[in-house]
């Protein structure tokens, strides 16, 4: 079963933006992922591209975030309707020896 991340990550109707999920917690010591996540939206009303692993350091939800320990893609909520949450389903695997894939959902509503 698939772990579910929090915060909940918010969309205003009709924007366009790049989403950050931390997975840090998830990693041990000098773990990070690699590859190409797989990042869906059952509905589909969310357009996503452009889905990777971090490739810089960020601040996410005022937390850093090293390389290699978080997941991006661009959200496109053109279809959104306001007050709908959207789970995202996102699986992306690891360095660790043996090699690990991570599975989860993240909550993405729309405002």
């Amino acid at each position: 079963m698939a772990i579910e991340l929090k915060p909940d990550s918010t969309i205003s109707v009709g924007a366009s933006r790049i989403l950050s999920i931390d997975l840090q917690k998830e990693l041990t010591g000098d773990e990070v992922l690699t590859g190409t996540p797989t990042i869906t939206e059952a509905s589909g009303v969310l357009t996503l591209t452009n889905k990777a692993v971090s490739t810089a350091a960020l601040t996410i939800n005022g937390r850093a975030c090293a390389i290699g320990k978080a997941v991006q893609c661009l959200v496109n909520a053109s279809a959104a309707v306001a007050g709908t949450t959207y789970t995202l389903t996102i699986s992306v695997a690891t360095d660790s020896s043996p090699a690990e894939t991570l599975a989860y959902t993240h909550d993405v509503v729309a405002t």
